[in-house]
């Protein structure tokens, strides 16, 4: 038999892939393979069409029988660049009880748990299956989970209950804002400013999108919080452009604009109305703008469309983790992920994983030995209870 590898080892294997998400991950997903092989377990994977240097792996242990436990991952990580590391960011390195390295903590401290599980509960015998998925693109939009999800459906029998492994201080997080954003360009008709009535300036015209954006986050923080908004901080959909750019020269009418119209919708609310209302003001600013110039126009594409966590009523996905944990209290997040979209494809989700998403995305990113031993002892006793 090949040799099983400790969750420190595989995390160590993990994290030596610089699969930041601009690059491939295929070298990671082709060791994962290899690995999951090794031990007699076939996975699949989804490669994007467009995007060939990229896969998603999923996998199935456990009797060919439908409402496995799944456990959901991504591969991706973010950038280094400019960030002062003490060490290199693609090696785990220990010192004062914590784990470094690129995606130990978001999330191949996670992933490497999953991978451990699923070899134990393969070797040990389950009578309930599990199921490993690895997606790609997490971090620019949860991209790559979707297909993922929809290739599983024909080589896997259907999931039950998804915990996906987001850093969550192995506490049950149950609900999390959606995230919609829209690319933004709006095209003007450039004249001397002198000129201005005759001319239209694209980051004028932009503009007033923003300040539409502005008005509604007021009317949100002014009103009541429902009971599930509530829970929630802030406790309303926030509406935000974080960068801008367009314009030539300050004595001439900006020609283009750029800009992302995001918005952080809490649960409760429906994502697809909020897109509606922001493409109804773009058609009302650009009707203005072709009343001057009939060429002026704005185009809005989709940059990606992440569906919130609902809370669950007795969510099975909830119940198994806090069966677990012994955690009963109340968490949710603003911040998106997979589990969401693996809601909106018909499975209960929860968000459960070892470390802080205080320390996501930084230098020096960390997970505790203590938090990491504490997602191995969660995945020993969530092996237990399959085999029961």
């Amino acid at each position: 038999m090949a040799t099983i590898l400790t969750p420190l080892e595989l995390m160590q294997h993990l994290v030596s892939f610089p699969t930041v998400s601009r690059d491939t991950n295929l070298p990671l997903v082709d060791w994962v393979q290899d690995y999951l092989q090794g031990h007699g377990i076939t996975a699949h994977r989804w490669v994007d069409p467009a995007q060939p240097h990229k896969a998603a792996l999923f996998a199935h242990v456990g009797p060919e029988i439908e409402g496995a436990v799944v456990l959901s991952g991504h591969t991706d990580v973010v950038p280094v660049d400019g960030q002062p590391w003490d060490s290199d960011p693609f090696t785990v390195v220990e010192r004062d009880g914590k784990y470094f390295g690129r995606g130990t903590c978001d999330m191949k401290g996670f992933d490497a748990l999953a991978i451990w599980a699923l070899v134990e509960a393969h070797h040990r015998g389950v009578k309930r299956p599990l199921q490993l998925g690895l997606s790609f693109d997490e971090e620019i939009g949860c991209t790559g989970a979707p297909p993922m999800i929809e290739a599983m459906q024909p080589l896997l029998p259907k999931g039950a209950a998804v915990i996906v492994g987001e850093p969550s201080m192995m506490q049950a997080v149950t609900g999390h804002n959606g995230a919609y954003a829209y690319n933004t360009h709006v095209i003007g008709f450039e004249v001397h400013s002198s000129l201005l009535p005759t001319g239209v300036s694209a980051i004028m015209e932009g503009a007033k999108l923003i300040d539409w954006a502005n008005q509604r986050n007021a009317e949100n923080q002014a009103q009541e919080p429902g009971e599930m908004q509530a829970l929630f901080n802030p406790p309303f959909t926030t509406c935000h452009v974080g960068t801008i750019s367009g314009g030539t020269a300050n004595n001439i009418t900006a020609k283009d604009c750029h800009f992302m119209m995001g918005f952080r919708v809490v649960p409760g609310e429906n994502g697809d109305d909020w897109e509606k209302a922001y493409l109804a003001e773009v058609k009302k600013v650009e009707a203005g703008m072709q009343a001057i110039h009939p060429e002026a126009r704005i185009d809005v594409t989709q940059a990606f469309h992440v569906p919130g966590l609902v809370p669950e009523e007795a969510g099975e996905a909830e119940t198994l983790v806090r069966s677990l944990t012994g955690d009963n209290a109340t968490h949710v997040v603003t911040y998106g992920t997979e589990a969401g979209q693996f809601q909106a494809a018909g499975y209960s989700a929860v968000i459960c994983g070892p470390g802080d998403i205080a320390q996501a995305h930084q230098p020096n990113e960390y997970v505790t030995v203590a938090q990491f031993n504490a997602g191995h002892d969660f995945m020993k006793k969530l092996v237990a209870r399959l085999a029961q």
